[in-house]
């Protein structure tokens, strides 16, 4: 069954050889042939031979319904992993109860739903019971867990409690935040505008050596700039640029607005020129941007 290339094929072989009388397939079996038809994104036949696994009260290993979860959540059946989920807590078999690889399994697929936040806020009751329930049941965290919760906070708009998750890291769950944990919570800040608090994690983060995402310096650049921090916001985006990240449109146009509604027109042109001279923006971009200064700002920008 492993060595067959086409999961039909492998389908064929395990049925024939279950019509056999003298044999009876094992945890290693099933676990090819959902593999075969999971990798295959053949999810029905996959879900019969997921029956006759959950048919057998003594059959199954953890690695066989991590499996089984993982391919579930990739054909975006939650409800059915979940339920597989359920069925490794209520096993009696020790050696199928959950493990850390189950929760962050189901922690990515439920962080992968979209960007709604509505969405999110109710994902995150699940995400949240789901790691009540495996520091509940022994299982330590590890940083993907812990990062599952920073992240699902921030999407659903809880900033105040993805850093209570980040404060608790090292002293409770003796787990050190990474650049992702830095970076979740700098964009989770600047939406809320609170930019004091932002930038002094992403210091905190460059003082433990790593760098911020693009994602995080174009959030920090455009939270500064909005807020009438103009300077501070100039001064991150040439650093984000020194860093070799990439800033996008817009956050080039909130910065050259800024600094145009702070009266100095003629340093905003300035500033795009350098954009320019420095092959930040390609010519097309340049001239989108000189467009939007000239048609917000143009008749200040032809007296300059």
């Amino acid at each position: 069954m492993a060595q067959q290339d086409d999961p039909l094929v492998c389908l064929e072989l395990f049925n024939w050889a279950s019509q056999q009388p003298r044999f009876k397939h094992d945890a290693s079996t099933y676990h090819i042939a959902i593999k075969k038809l999971g990798a295959a994104e053949m999810y029905e036949e996959m879900d019969d031979v997921v029956n006759l696994v959950l048919a057998i009260s003594h059959m199954g290993t953890e690695a066989l319904f991590n499996t089984i979860i993982y391919f579930f959540t990739e054909a975006r059946k939650l409800t059915r992993a979940i339920n597989i989920y359920k069925h490794m807590k209520n096993n009696r078999n020790l050696g199928c109860r959950p493990s850390i690889r189950t929760y962050n399994t189901l922690f990515a697929a439920f962080l992968s739903r979209g960007n709604n936040s509505y969405i999110n806020h109710v994902y995150m009751d699940t995400i949240r019971g789901l790691f009540r329930q495996m520091v509940t049941d022994g299982i330590e965290p590890d940083i993907f867990s812990l990062n599952s919760m920073v992240k699902g906070y921030v999407l659903s708009l809880h900033v105040n409690d993805a850093l209570r998750i980040f404060h608790q890291m090292g002293v409770v769950y003796n787990c050190i935040p990474n650049s992702f944990t830095y970076d979740y919570l700098i964009h989770g800040l600047c939406a809320q505008g609170r930019t004091n608090n932002a930038t002094e994690l992403c210091n905190e983060m460059k003082s433990k050596g790593f760098i911020p995402s693009g994602k995080s310096y174009n959030s920090l650049v455009n939270a500064l700039a909005l807020s009438r921090d103009v300077e501070e916001a100039i001064k991150y985006l040439w650093e984000m640029i020194e860093q070799q990240r990439s800033a996008d449109i817009i956050t080039y146009r909130t910065v050259l607005d800024e600094v145009c509604r702070s009266g100095r027109i003629e340093d905003a042109m300035k500033l795009l020129k350098q954009f320019q001279e420095k092959d930040l923006v390609d010519g097309h971009l340049y001239r989108r941007l000189l467009h939007v200064l000239e048609d917000d700002y143009g008749h200040s920008a032809d007296n300059n």
